[in-house]
């Protein structure tokens, strides 16, 4: 019966070791479409990879090439319309903060990603790297904020399209 109580101290500072030695993987951003910033409570966010507030307002793309030199520009293709971006206000729902980023050309969007995300735990953070490629497929399929709530993720199904409308607004689509 003296073996018991060795077991049980074993065990415990096997599992105790573990623990210690658990390493959660970090956030992989690529599923959320661009590197994850974390954005302060109360504070507005910047877009990844800027620090300036300018970053959140409308941007006009480069024209590029093919585009109309003028009114007396030469008869060819039709000139593709510039891509415009925008980023939405950065929405607080129950497990944290984030922020949508859309790309349009004309009025047709083309891109949506999230540069500015925060959770409270691990687990949002996992859920929302679910979510999210699936809210993003919505978007560019029905080309519209409208979107369905995800099951599960209601409140981060609605932040995602409150700030997508927001975003959207910036740039005077639909």
């Amino acid at each position: 019966m003296k073996r018991a109580p060795l077991f049980v101290l074993a065990g415990t500072a096997a599992g105790l070791a573990g623990i210690l030695s658990f390493h959660t993987r970090p956030a992989a951003s690529a599923a959320l479409g661009t590197p994850a910033s974390r954005a302060l409570p109360g504070k507005p966010a910047a877009a990844a990879g800027t620090g300036s507030p300018a970053a959140s307002s409308a941007t006009t793309g480069p024209a590029g090439p093919g585009a109309s030199a003028g009114p007396g520009a030469s008869a060819g293709p039709a000139a593709p319309a510039a891509r415009r971006s925008a980023v939405g206000a950065t929405e607080q729902y129950g497990y944290g903060y984030l922020a949508v980023r859309v790309i349009v050309r004309g009025n047709r969007i083309v891109n949506v990603t999230v540069p500015v995300i925060q959770t409270a735990e691990q687990y949002s953070q996992q859920l929302a790297m679910q979510v999210i490629p699936t809210l993003r497929s919505e978007v560019l399929a029905g080309q519209t904020a409208g979107i369905s709530a995800v099951s599960g993720a209601t409140y981060t199904s609605q932040a995602y399209a409150t700030s997508l409308q927001a975003a959207l607004d910036k740039l005077h689509v639909r």
